[in-house]
């Protein structure tokens, strides 16, 4: 048998403590950096923060899970380097990583709506591209940024990190963090204003934070349909980018055309919905396809992708100028998003069998705010059924005093959408229910997991159902339940 190729590592004990200004108490080498020790890797360099629990209870078990060593601020008896704090410990490793890492072009992503999509997309291209690094899940934030910096190979050649924000001056400092190359700002919109005295112009201020950290002669990649597009430009011109713009106007760097979407068996008549989202053959239909035209600086250019929410149209404008700022071609960037699919809660479909056929679950349950539930309602009422249109909705969180008048505002975009029967979940959904006409009504319920047999007993072969909510409303618990229906999951 053939000995393992030898890889270095990613850390070695000295390095991790030339870094935090640390000592070693015994030396290791690291391939990985985790924080939570219920999902170390063997091999990775586990992170005693202290928070709700104190890291340092878990660092003998982490070790014996095949952690290769600790970064603690206590004495232990495993591999360790010892520092004053580990948090700051944290922090200055990612700036060593960034440091080392010395060709790689960065980029960062925020905006309201869109922006774990966008970053998994530019993700994708970058990978096609060469050695690429990029934040997983959605760490966003002031622990999640760092961890991703610290977990970036010295050999990267491009990296992308998301940047999440719900207060003022969070932004700042994660920028910095990153020294980006090139950021982009998807859409600002009516999210977290209960933080925000100013409202929306106060998201909209702390989003251009993002501008702090941008390496000299950035590029700044914005969204020009968006009301705050001016300010966000004057914002990002001040910080020396580069704007380039997409939207709808012919004065834009990309310009969107039109936006297409082809959902294949689901457009069949009555005689068909027995067979529920089968097609002749017996067969599940192939993923839905959308065709995007649009013109980028002058050129005109078609391409398709896996998705088919209309927020893609200027989504992957979006992600084409951000690749395109991070030194990847147009053919590797189309290439990637011709593969790229809809992720877990954020517009992935699947089809689940039923007594009598299948019907198609739509699962937005990540995330919702305002804006969002406009694209996904507007991507529901465009799509063709084979039977009914039912959506099962959680509450938007965050929204402040106008919430009533958020969620009662829903009203009409459900009736644009031809929306058949609607089904609510929590206290500020309760607005939304008093402003549907009874024909609409589906069912309503304080509790979120109360909704899920009222909502599983309505279901019919032929049917399209949508899940969306605010993550901390549990919209996932609903889409959990209704993809254990799958008849074909069970057996």
């Amino acid at each position: 048998m053939s000995e393992p190729l030898w890889t270095a590592p990613l850390w070695t004990s000295e390095e991790i403590a030339a870094a935090t200004g640390g000592q070693v108490l015994a030396p290791f080498a690291a391939t990985g950096v985790s924080i939570d020790s219920r999902s170390i890797e063997p091999g990775d360099l586990f992170v005693a923060l202290t928070g709700a629990r104190d890291g340092h209870e878990f660092v003998v078990q982490t070790v014996d899970k095949g952690a290769a060593g600790a970064l603690v601020s206590k004495p232990v008896a495993v591999p360790a380097v010892l520092v004053e704090d580990t948090f700051r410990g944290l922090e200055r490793l990612g700036v060593a990583a960034r440091e080392r890492a010395v060709g790689a072009r960065r980029g960062a992503i925020t905006g309201s709506v869109g922006k774990t999509s966008v970053t998994r997309a530019v993700e994708a291209g970058l990978r096609l591209a060469g050695k690429a690094h990029a934040s997983v899940k959605s760490y966003n934030n002031h622990i999640g940024v760092p961890l991703t910096l610290a977990r970036m190979p010295r050999d990267t050649e491009r990296a992308v990190f998301e940047v999440g924000m719900n207060h003022a001056d969070e932004i700042t400092p994660l920028s910095r963090f990153i020294r980006p190359h090139a950021v982009a700002i998807t859409t600002v919109g009516p999210v977290h204003l209960e933080n925000f005295a100013d409202g929306e112009l106060g998201v909209a201020r702390a989003k251009a934070e993002i501008f702090a950290g941008l390496e000299p002669n950035g590029v700044a990649v914005l969204n020009a349909d968006n009301p705050w597009f001016d300010m966000l430009k004057a914002e990002a011109e001040k910080a020396g980018a580069a704007v380039w713009s997409f939207g709808l106007s012919p004065d834009c760097t990309a310009q969107l055309i039109s936006f297409s979407s082809d959902l294949p068996g689901e457009s069949r008549g009555p005689d068909d919905r027995a067979a529920g989202a089968q097609d002749e053959s017996g067969s599940r239909p192939s993923p839905g396809r959308a065709v995007v035209k649009a013109v980028i600086r002058g050129e005109p250019i078609e391409f398709e992708l896996l998705q088919t929410g209309v927020h893609w149209g200027p989504n992957s404008l979006c992600v084409l100028l951000m690749l395109e700022a991070l030194g990847v071609d147009r053919d590797t960037a189309l290439r990637a998003l011709a593969t790229f699919a809809p992720i877990e809660g954020r517009g992935a479909e699947r089809v689940v069998q039923i007594p009598g056929g299948a019907f198609t679950l739509v699962d937005e349950s990540y995330n919702a705010n305002p804006v969002s539930m406009q694209a996904a309602l507007t991507t529901l009422g465009a799509r063709k059924v084979a039977g009914r249109r039912i959506v099962a909705l959680t509450d938007m969180l965050e929204l402040g005093p106008d919430s009533a008048r958020f969620h009662a505002d829903l009203a009409a975009p459900l009736d644009a959408a031809n929306v058949d029967r609607v089904f609510l979940a929590g206290v500020h959904m309760k607005s939304l229910w008093e402003a549907l006409p009874s024909t609409r009504r589906g069912g309503y319920a304080e509790v979120t997991e109360t909704l899920t047999a009222l909502l599983a007993a309505e279901i019919a072969p032929g049917d399209v159902v949508m899940v969306k909510g605010s993550n901390g409303s549990k919209a996932g618990v609903i889409a959990q339940a209704l993809a254990a229906l799958d008849l074909e999951g069970r057996g």
